[in-house]
């Protein structure tokens, strides 16, 4: 069996808060643009005079709107207003695989199939607390560079590595089952059976 090791890529960007929602909504659709295999009617979204792809998916919109709510909550509830706050989210991309008789828990579950991360994503999210005009309006001027270098390097990253992505085998639905999660936790043995 091929055991190699999920590729996992740390996306970090710079957000205040009148944009970050904005932000991480157009960052994580520009993922989803290039890892989300069904058919899709190609659509885009201005984020600070910058075009971004956005998946039209009223599903995959829908888990987006409600991580992303969910992620800006959790960074208002712990800002401060001399320092910055940061925010993790993380996205995974599975393949669903037969289980080998007798592997696992699967005869126990009654799963025949088990979910297998084949690329991992992980968003850091900066939220800078400008005082002044001035303070904002250098703080504009960074995020919309961010947001551009951001989407350049996921660009650069999905066109360079594809290898690892598996070969879809179902049509119509998407073959590729993914997660959003916030503040994720290190993986560990107990995470793996439900139990923390």
């Amino acid at each position: 069996m091929d055991q190699r090791k999920t590729p996992e890529y740390l996306i970090e960007v710079f957000a205040d808060p009148t944009c970050v929602k904005d932000i991480v909504r157009g960052i994580l659709h520009t993922i989803f643009f290039h890892r989300y295999f069904p058919p899709i009617c190609p659509a885009t979204v201005e984020i600070l005079d910058f075009t971004l792809p956005l998946v039209t998916d009223p599903e995959l919109e829908t888990l987006i709107e409600t991580r992303v709510g969910q992620l800006v909550r959790q960074m208002s509830s712990t800002s401060s207003p001399k320092s910055s706050v940061r925010g993790l989210m993380s996205i995974s991309f599975f393949e669903k695989k037969r289980r080998k008789a007798g592997a696992g828990l699967g005869w126990w579950t009654g799963k025949a199939e088990e979910e297998v991360c084949w690329e991992k994503w992980g968003l850091e999210v900066t939220l800078a607390t400008p005082r002044t005009e001035d303070e904002r309006t250098k703080v504009m001027k960074a995020i919309g560079s961010s947001l551009q270098k951001t989407a350049m390097k996921i660009l650069a990253i999905v066109n360079r590595d594809k290898e690892h992505i598996p070969p879809i085998t179902t049509s119509g639905a998407n073959p590729f089952p993914y997660s959003i999660e916030i503040n994720p936790r290190v993986e560990g043995w107990g995470r793996g059976l439900g139990m923390f």
